[in-house]
């Protein structure tokens, strides 16, 4: 299996999408700003969209790494909720 290579691109509508480069696919993740959030960033939403995708994949592996994978079999039949409360 070759290696997937991702990048950052900006789309038609203004968010930010991690795709990987040779897939045309939905994106692996998408961030979208307000125009609030961008008037307040002044012009640094790139930066800051990247650094969001970066904390994300460090988190993921974080948090894969830590997982008890039989303990996961078992929660996966249970419910989950359609939405996450932070």
């Amino acid at each position: 299996m070759s290696p997937s290579f991702f990048e950052i691109v900006q789309l038609s509508d203004g968010d930010y999408a991690l795709r990987r480069i040779d897939d045309d696919a939905a994106p692996l993740v998408r961030i979208s700003f307000s125009t609030e959030a961008r008037e307040m960033m002044e012009d640094r939403d790139m930066a800051v969209a990247k650094a969001m995708i970066a904390a994300g994949i460090e988190a993921a592996g974080n948090v894969t790494h830590d997982i008890d994978w039989e303990d996961e079999e078992l929660e996966a039949q249970e419910p989950q909720p359609s939405y996450t409360l932070h």
